[in-house]
């Protein structure tokens, strides 16, 4: 399953389930022909790289952060997970990603370790847990461009992940055409809406970036 880059979240979080987006994948609740809702909703988390997090940039001397002064720039991409939600107490995604990397100075062999954060979030806003990791990118003597693969894992509480049964009924209930509850969304039941929330995980990662490179991402 693949990610891409998120203002907020992607993949249809936890606010794009309860409004019924119409992102019809594994992983939502969805309207089955308009008559009572049929749950495909998995444990899995959503995956994805916050706004301003998925790029760096180093410079060669502190305070100068013109383009002269750029040393090098990398880009998280190509982030995957494999997920494993049906085995043990946790919910285990494997998450994955490439870094790419390309420096100015191309003399000499040179190597550039940059950390990651790998963040677990519940109900969108809940920081459940935090992981800082590193990658290291090779350079060889002349050479402009670097990669290298990175591979975390991220762990969540399955039954923190698992809607409530009675909750799931009053979303799955079949309604008759003139119940007085047949035309009401229960996803927009507050008490249906918070229970989606809190079972509903999402797994950020990006680049670990102090208050200046982070502000540089965010005015460049």
């Amino acid at each position: 399953m693949n990610a891409r880059r998120l203002t907020a979240t992607v993949l249809c979080s936890a606010a794009a389930m309860s409004a019924l987006s119409g992102c019809k994948t594994k992983g939502e609740i969805v309207v089955d022909q308009g008559v009572g809702i049929t749950s495909i909703r998995s444990k899995c988390p959503a995956v994805g790289i916050p706004e301003y997090t998925g790029d760096v940039t180093l410079f060669r001397s502190a305070g100068d952060r013109t383009a002269p002064n750029i040393d090098l720039v990398a880009a998280m991409t190509d982030v995957r997970t494999q997920c494993d939600q049906d085995v043990g107490e946790k919910v285990t995604a494997n998450i994955a990603f490439q870094v790419q990397a390309r420096r100015n100075d191309t003399s000499g062999a040179r190597q550039v370790t940059l950390p990651y954060f790998v963040t677990v979030l519940q109900g969108g806003s809940a920081v459940i847990s935090k992981r800082v990791g590193s990658v290291t990118v090779t350079f060889a003597d002349g050479e402009q461009r670097g990669q290298v693969s990175g591979n975390v894992n991220a762990f969540i509480d399955r039954a923190a992940a698992t809607l409530p049964q009675e909750i799931r009924e009053r979303i799955t209930r079949k309604r008759k055409a003139g119940d007085t509850d047949a035309a009401v969304d229960p996803l927009s039941d507050p008490e249906v809406k918070a229970a989606v929330a809190r079972s509903s995980f999402e797994v950020l990662v990006g680049f670990q970036l102090d208050d200046g490179q982070l502000a540089y991402n965010a005015t460049r």
